[in-house]
């Protein structure tokens, strides 16, 4: 296997790598999907230039096998100091791995709007606002949410993010591993199929948030693509 590739770890078959799949196919660079669900397995460290975790329904206390076993091969990755990004789900096992603690929300954050009907904002700290993976981003932006639980960060981690909420949500573990709660890789296709198929959405307004989407999608998927491409320059990939 070649040591130049990179690796998304998909937890659930619903949530795909979306924009980012866009951005690696339009840049050309050569990636693999390992679909966890379905019973696939990480590939050797060696064979890891950067690793992708994404989202799903698991939880990074889970005593699961596959969690068990996710957040072995992410510490791993952590050991060797490869560029990592994780998102929601992905954020919380690298956090996790790291010694970091996964507990709830005080309130689940899913969607585009809190109860108050208020959009789900990032805002960047000093720190963030320096880091090379939010470079080009605004201060604040809204951002899609879809969990229950958040971290607890060790002295040794960098909060580059924060939401009103739940407080931690963009994370750096070391020079070149991050974690971001929201989903910036949202598609239109995704959003659809998660109405339909997660349980969290499917107890909001459909209509209300494909509206939001189709108004913040210029912008939204602007950002996404800017955060993309700034974790996969730092990652090596032209």
């Amino acid at each position: 296997m070649s040591s130049s590739r990179l690796y998304i770890l998909q937890n659930i078959a619903r949530e795909g790598p979306g924009l980012l799949q866009h951005v690696l196919e339009e840049k050309g660079i050569p990636y693999q999907i390992v679909r966890l669900e379905e019973g696939e397995t990480p590939p050797p460290i060696g064979a890891v230039k950067a690793l992708v975790v994404l989202g799903g329904p698991d939880s990074a206390n889970d005593p699961t096998p596959k969690i068990q076993a996710e957040l072995a091969f992410i510490g791993q990755v952590l050991d060797h100091n490869l560029p990592y990004l994780g998102i929601c789900l992905g954020l919380q096992l690298m956090v996790r791995a790291a010694g970091g603690l996964v507990v709830p929300c005080p309130s689940k954050e899913v969607g585009f709007r809190d109860a108050d009907g208020e959009l789900f904002e990032v805002t960047l700290t000093e720190t963030g606002r320096k880091d090379p993976l939010l470079r080009g981003l605004p201060d604040n932006f809204p951002i899609f949410h879809l969990h229950g639980e958040t971290v607890q960060l060790t002295p040794e981690m960098h909060l580059l993010g924060t939401g009103k909420q739940c407080r931690h949500q963009i994370v750096k573990v070391g020079s070149v591993a991050y974690g971001i709660q929201g989903h910036l890789e949202l598609t239109k296709a995704m959003l659809q199929r998660w109405l339909s198929e997660d349980p969290d959405l499917r107890l909001l307004d459909s209509r209300a948030l494909q509206a939001d989407f189709s108004r913040l999608c210029g912008t939204y998927t602007a950002r996404g693509r800017n955060l993309l491409a700034n974790f996969l320059s730092l990652a090596g990939f032209s």
